[in-house]
């Protein structure tokens, strides 16, 4: 069986220079975590503040952190002090809490607009046409500057059924980077995971979020 190490420098060799590779560590170890680091990754994905707490202390100075979960307005405080990205905004609440907090604490959060790219409802995130609307509302508050959007896509056994999504995604990222919208920069298509990655990549993906693929199988990615 094929180590962290050797995972993770497969998917490297792998990924195209332009894609940032984060790496989902919910429900790992620590051990599991240095290895990961001792690959040379150099972005970590986490998906609650709480298991972030103890995380950030093992990372800080060797990855940047990434929120990738649902985030509640009661976790901002926290989440603002130990994440370098939030990819998962999906309101305008959320932003204004994310902003208020970061103007305290003298600090400017890179986020993106999380895309419900397949209309799931039980899914966060909101539908494509509202998005430039909520760009346009994020993109004058202080603390905070967008700089891309996020999706998941339905879950599916065949990857090839998220593609629709990533395209809807990755045609909506298109047309609000053509805008231009003042106080905001499409730089980042979060979209992929262990499965879908590939697709996702050949649909304009620049940022893909894989777990299982370098530790292995557990519950969910």
């Amino acid at each position: 069986m094929s180590s962290i190490v050797e995972n993770i420098k497969i998917l490297q060799a792998e990924l195209p220079s332009w894609v940032t590779l984060v790496v989902v560590v919910k429900q790992r170890t620590l051990a599991e975590i240095r290895q990961a680091l001792d690959a040379g990754i150099s972005v970590i994905g986490e998906n609650y503040v709480q298991e972030a707490l103890t995380v950030s202390e093992f990372v800080r100075g060797r990855a940047e952190m990434h929120f990738i979960g649902h985030l509640q307005k009661n976790k901002v405080r926290q989440a603002v002090k130990l994440f370098d990205m939030i990819e998962t905004v999906d309101s305008l609440p959320l932003a204004q809490e994310i902003s208020r907090r970061c103007s305290e604490a003298g600090k400017i959060m890179p986020v993106l607009i999380e895309i419900n790219s397949a209309r799931e409802e039980q899914k966060s995130g909101i539908f494509p046409e509202q998005a430039e609307e909520l760009v346009r509302n994020i993109s004058c508050l202080n603390g905070i500057k967008i700089v891309g959007l996020m999706t998941m896509g339905p879950y599916s056994a065949d990857p090839e059924d998220l593609r629709p999504a990533f395209i809807t995604t990755g045609k909506l990222f298109q047309r609000l980077k053509a805008l231009n919208i003042p106080g905001t920069e499409m730089k980042y298509l979060s979209m992929g995971m262990s499965s879908s990655y590939r697709i996702a990549i050949e649909e304009g993906a620049n940022m893909v979020r894989i777990g299982t693929k370098i530790f292995g199988e557990r519950t969910e990615d």
